[in-house]
């Protein structure tokens, strides 16, 4: 079952005041690379140093330290099965006032457990950027079926509902956090985020307040970025190599600022790559509010 949700990135986020929803959405799917992975992988893990992730798999290659000669051309990359990334936003219960297109990024509680069983008793092993990123720019094996689980916008309940969910059944994930809103009501605290950091989750950018990255002009980069940046490194003390566009837009002026800003991959949503840049261009599918566990896991397999 295929379900597209273009028609939705404008109007579905941003409904209230600080109440951002980043996504656009559509296809799915399942697969790990064979033939001479395992032996590129080989040659690229000899040759550089390599650093413990948080996640299922074992030591994995820091992007800084893969040698340029190691990384594949983009046809290359773009060529490798892609591995199936999933975005969550807000996880509670549907209010009165939220709008049907709305509910698309509210996943209910008890329906969000039902997908994360799901994905578990399914044999689904969460992966982590820096494994993603060796898998795509050296062919580094990946552990069976392998998922992404990603939260956007930095909103409490990411905490307080979805984190205890995913350490019940060993699951890491990649936080893109919006530092305008630490701190406020209904959204996480540096301390948390630091927490999540600490708990081997990865913290990512995802701006500063979800300004539309195709619309930067002058300072933006600046504002938007790297000051955000600079906050997420001191809060967690570690480096933040990953961003997430709002709204999943982008546009080619915005990868070379981004690289120029240390960022090694940046990810979209559900359209098409760009076959230059495919590492800033990776795809990811909005895990909508009202997918069964079945309806979710089709919408990988017919995505990916």
């Amino acid at each position: 079952m295929k379900l597209s949700y273009s028609s939705l990135v404008a109007a579905a986020v941003c409904a209230t005041a600080f109440t951002f929803s980043s996504c656009n959405d559509s296809k799915s799917a399942l697969t790990t690379e064979v033939g001479t992975a395992a032996e590129t992988a080989t040659s690229a893990s000899n040759a550089v140093a390599t650093t413990e992730t948080a996640s299922t798999g074992p030591s994995t290659p820091d992007p800084a330290s893969i040698p340029a000669s190691r990384i594949a051309d983009a046809a290359t990359i773009t060529a490798r099965p892609q591995v199936p990334i999933l975005c969550y936003h807000q996880i509670r219960d549907w209010r009165p006032r939220d709008s049907k297109g709305a509910k698309d990024y509210i996943v209910p509680v008890e329906q969000f457990k039902k997908q994360i069983q799901m994905l578990a008793d399914s044999g689904y092993h969460t992966i982590l950027p820096d494994q993603l990123y060796a898998y795509l720019a050296t062919g580094a094996p990946l552990p069976p079926k392998p998922i992404m689980l990603t939260f956007d916008d930095t909103d409490l309940d990411q905490f307080t509902v979805a984190r205890p969910e995913l350490e019940k059944h060993g699951f890491k994930a990649v936080y893109f956090v919006m530092t305008v809103s630490l701190g406020r009501p209904r959204y996480m605290s540096k301390a948390q985020v630091k927490q999540l950091s600490d708990e081997g989750n990865v913290i990512g950018s995802h701006t500063w307040d979800h300004h539309n990255v195709k619309k930067y002009q002058g300072e933006d980069w600046v504002t938007q970025v790297e000051k955000p940046t600079k906050t997420l490194e001191e809060i967690t003390g570690k480096d933040i190599k990953y961003f997430a566009y709002p709204f999943g837009l982008w546009n080619p002026e915005a990868i070379p600022q981004l690289k120029q800003r240390g960022m090694v991959a940046a990810f979209v949503l559900a359209e098409k790559r760009d076959p230059q840049d495919p590492l800033y261009t990776i795809r990811r599918i909005i895990a909508s509010g009202y997918w069964s566990p079945r309806t979710l896991h089709n919408s990988m397999v017919n995505s990916f």
